[in-house]
């Protein structure tokens, strides 16, 4: 067996959440069959378009001590490294279709706008957001499929490695001084002088409609997810995810919570000690912003504010928070690119491993083990959300570029 570090993390309960708590109401009319039938429908039409590997870890399950541990690596995604591919390129194909209908320009099937033949319809059309890195990537790289034209705010902690990836794809860049949460404020305003639109991943009074696409996107990973996952219909015991503004976790825990209902898995949402949005929401009951720098090594996940849109899914069927240290990110990405125990090397970004890395926080501490029932019949899903999508940054963190330990 591998000793693994112990990682120190608090435990945050949600006072709201129950497995006996239906689906429905709120979470019904953002999350429900229906939508997630367009969005499987379109998604998967998409040229290229694959289910990304489940990764069985065994070798870290037997030093962890529990029945099974699955990686649900998004780093294949589509090419963009990240599951935001999934949420932002179909928002902006559902905002484009929406924006033609309105000309009385009708297409059905997504292959019609690859081909180029409404070049000149979608030219005005410009699509914007602000982003840490990956969501915006994914809006950048469907206004390239598409056709239309794309502006992306990068705030200043955004790296010029993730900067020079959504610049890839075609997109203008505007650097704006301060946080996520400043720059998104900035987006909507230079967004409403121009008639851009807005396609952005998380809500604010008056702008539900994109980010509820958003998440029906990322429903089609959850889909995914369930039918990869061993055993017959079988639901995995726990969920491990990013927090962030909360639109992923509220996808994926959503889809899980509507097909398995109460045997849906206990879900644990995981953030950075500076950006604790979502356990400070589930505390007090009501979304609730961090104060201050939400600055951390796990770039993604540097929100001071969730999304309201996402805490109508997240308040009943998200069961508890886990904050971790930024070293115990470094550190994960060090152990899954080295494998466990002869586990396959997995190329995780910084956010990207921050699920496996509150697993073993939460194994390493006696008592929280044992609040989370990770024991020897815990199957446990850990979300791996992203790639490196910052090479450089992988480089000085793991020892060896990406491509290196994809090899391996």
């Amino acid at each position: 067996m591998t000793n693994l570090p112990v990682f120190a993390c608090r435990h945050q309960v949600n006072g709201l959440a129950s497995k006996k708590q239906p689906f429905a109401g709120r979470a019904e009319e953002i999350l429900g069959a229906a939508a997630f039938a367009e969005a499987k429908r379109e998604i998967t039409a998409w040229p290229d378009y694959a289910p990304t590997p489940l990764v069985p870890l065994g070798g870290l399950a037997g030093a962890l001590g529990l029945a099974a541990v699955h990686y649900k690596d998004e780093g294949q995604r589509f090419g963009l490294k990240s599951f935001k591919a999934l949420g932002g390129a179909y928002a902006v194909l559902k905002v484009l279709r929406r924006e033609l209908a309105e000309r009385n320009i009708i297409i059905d099937q997504v292959a019609e706008f690859i081909s180029g033949g409404y070049q000149s319809a979608l030219a005005d059309i410009t699509v914007c957001c602000a982003t840490d890195g990956n969501h915006g990537r994914s809006v950048a790289w469907a206004a390239q499929m598409f056709g239309c034209g794309c502006v992306i705010y990068l705030h200043e902690g955004v790296s010029a490695g993730r900067e020079k990836e959504i610049a890839a794809y075609g997109a203008q860049i505007r650097r704006v001084p301060g946080s996520y949460d400043d720059s998104v404020r900035v987006t909507v305003d230079e967004a409403a002088a121009e008639g851009w639109f807005v396609v952005s991943d998380t809500s604010w009074p008056g702008y539900e409609e994109v980010p509820a696409i958003v998440m029906q996107g990322y429903m089609v990973m959850a889909d995914e997810i369930a039918a990869q996952w061993p055993g017959s219909g079988e639901a995995p015991s726990h969920l491990f995810i990013q927090g962030g503004v909360g639109g992923l976790a509220a996808g994926v825990a959503g889809h899980f919570w509507r097909l398995w209902g109460d045997q849906r898995p206990r879900s644990i949402v995981v953030e950075p000690e500076r950006a604790d949005c979502i356990a400070r929401s589930m505390r007090a009951g009501q979304p609730t912003p961090v104060p201050g720098d939400v600055e951390t090594f796990m770039a993604c996940l540097a929100a001071a504010e969730m999304s309201p849109l996402a805490w109508e899914v997240l308040r009943h069927c998200a069961d508890e928070a886990l904050i971790i240290p930024d070293p115990a990110a470094a550190e994960t990405m060090r152990i899954l690119a080295a494998g466990v125990d002869g586990d396959r090397a997995i190329v995780a970004g910084e956010s990207g491993c921050a699920a496996t890395a509150a697993l073993i926080a939460a194994c390493g501490d006696d008592a929280l083990r044992q609040t989370l029932g990770l024991d020897a019949e815990a199957r446990v899903l850990v979300i791996g959300s992203e790639g490196a999508t910052d090479a450089e940054i992988y480089r000085q963190t793991v020892g060896r570029m990406p491509q290196e330990v994809a090899g391996a």
